[in-house]
């Protein structure tokens, strides 16, 4: 449990970036291709200020997932990827006023609930090794 910081710095920067995204489309305003060149307008929604922002907070958010992964099992750290969901419907909430109904609220408490059951039951242990060795496949086909 030791690398939960890291892995909820991966969640909170995965949802960040998703918001910012948000931000910079909504900014932009309805993209059209129609007339323009493509390659052209795919440029400059991906230098708008927002856009860009997000997309470089998801190459942070990548990195420290890539981290994570060196050190804990993947079946452990990879759910509490569900916790970006969360972060993003109430700060969407908030920020740009999107709805929050009962069906996203229950979504929310089950997301909560599935991960919390992850972290009480998984094992966040350092990885002995990333892969097998030839020599270990070969005593389990045995």
């Amino acid at each position: 449990m030791k690398y939960i910081v890291f892995i909820l710095f991966t969640v909170m920067t995965n949802a960040a970036a998703q918001l910012m995204l948000k931000q910079g489309m909504m900014s932009l305003g309805p993209i059209s291709f129609e007339g323009v060149n493509p390659v052209l307008k795919l440029l400059q929604i991906v230098f708008s200020p927002w856009v860009f922002l997000g997309l470089c907070t998801f190459v942070i958010s990548m990195a420290s997932h890539l981290y994570v992964l060196s050190k804990v099992e993947l079946s452990f750290a990879y759910p509490f990827l569900s916790l970006a969901y969360v972060a993003v419907a109430l700060f969407a909430y908030f920020v740009f006023r999107e709805d929050m109904n009962a069906w996203r609220i229950a979504g929310i408490a089950a997301i909560c609930l599935g991960t919390a059951l992850i972290a009480q039951g998984g094992s966040g242990h350092e990885q002995e090794t990333a892969s097998l060795s030839p020599e270990k496949i070969s005593e389990i086909v045995r």
